[in-house]
């Protein structure tokens, strides 16, 4: 299952500086479903950075927290 066609408007208009916090199970649905996800496989992280740079975001993940994030950086301020 891919990221809600929501997901990719929330991304396309995302201001600088705030999170889109997504949770471990479903960035294994909508990147690799299947792989696993405790922890999400290096193929769910891996489509997860793919799909931010689709938006001209950032994408990591946070292993203890058990969630990823994706966000807009800001160039030098």
């Amino acid at each position: 299952m891919p990221p809600p066609g929501e997901m990719d408007s929330v991304l396309a208009s995302l201001p600088l500086r705030i999170g889109v916090y997504v949770p471990d199970d479903l960035l294994e649905d909508w990147f690799a479903p299947g792989t696993g996800m405790n922890p999400p496989s290096g193929a769910a992280l891996a489509q997860a950075t793919f799909y931010a740079r689709r938006f001209e975001c950032e994408f990591k993940h946070y292993p203890e927290r058990k969630e990823g994030v994706f966000w807009k950086w800001v160039p030098a301020i």
